[in-house]
């Protein structure tokens, strides 16, 4: 029987948020290549299959992309069912076009499964839209591990006109900082931090764009930032909520109140 391919969003962290398909795909695999933002405690009670690390995380190791390729490749051409799940969405900033034409040009059968993506699900989780009637009809989601990266998305949207996310640059937060300003957002712009969304060590930051370089973030931590009016309805909903005086009920958890 020939192999199969399946390039799986794995979305933000919690297995909770996975997609039905993605679920059934992984206990069928034969061999699941996972990302660092993976859950693999919750991986190894979902499948018998073998798992293998390919994550890449800021300032370690990492397995390159071309060896990515090959594994799937020479698995399913071995008549392997293989995931490859990958955090957030397979096709924001995961690499997702690569190995989908990869698999084309080999000749390898595929399928795309997509994920919630973190660049939406982090700041929803926090009680942080990325639009709101009134505040920002639009956002962008950039890049932000390189200058480069980050000033070419900044370079086509007006300063303070729309919420920003940038992913991948939690390490190179005072830099991304400075990269806004340079581009005439407002030192005042309301800014969070929110890192490991809708798992148990969830944490967030709020405050202005010009405070965004003294953040303590969690050591080790990934996470995205949120640039935008959009940020205040974080305090908006907390003392919503508040004024309920109400007893929490069960579990806390991400994205309840």
């Amino acid at each position: 029987m020939p192999g199969h391919v399946a390039l799986v969003g794995a979305g933000p962290g919690d297995p909770d948020l996975w997609t039905v398909r993605a679920m059934r795909l992984v206990g069928e695999a034969d061999l699941v290549l996972y990302d660092a933002l993976t859950d693999v405690d919750a991986l190894r009670g979902l499948t018998s299959a073998q798992l293998f690390f390919v994550g890449k995380r800021a300032g370690g190791a990492s397995v390159d992309q071309e060896t990515i390729n090959r594994l799937m490749i020479r698995a399913a051409k071995r008549g392997r069912r293989v995931v490859r799940l990958k955090g957030g969405d397979p096709f924001v900033f995961g690499r997702g076009g690569e190995e989908m034409l990869a698999l084309a040009e080999a000749g390898v059968s595929f399928e795309v499964v997509p994920g919630v993506t973190t660049a939406v699900a982090a700041p929803g989780l926090a009680g942080i839209p990325v639009t709101h009637r009134g505040l920002a009809s639009a956002f962008v989601v950039v890049a932000g591990h390189t200058a480069e990266s980050l000033d070419g998305g900044l370079a086509a949207v007006r300063p303070n006109a729309v919420t920003v996310v940038v992913m991948m640059a939690l390490a190179g937060r005072a830099g991304v900082a400075e990269r806004l300003a340079a581009h005439g957002w407002a030192p005042h712009t309301p800014a969070a931090v929110v890192c490991e969304a809708s798992t148990p060590d969830a944490w967030t930051w709020t405050g202005r764009l010009d405070e965004l370089a003294s953040v303590e973030a969690p050591r080790g931590a990934a996470g995205v930032l949120i640039i935008g009016d959009v940020v205040e309805v974080r305090a908006s909903l907390a003392a919503a909520v508040a004024a309920r005086q109400e007893p929490t009920r069960g579990e806390v958890k991400y994205g309840r109140y």
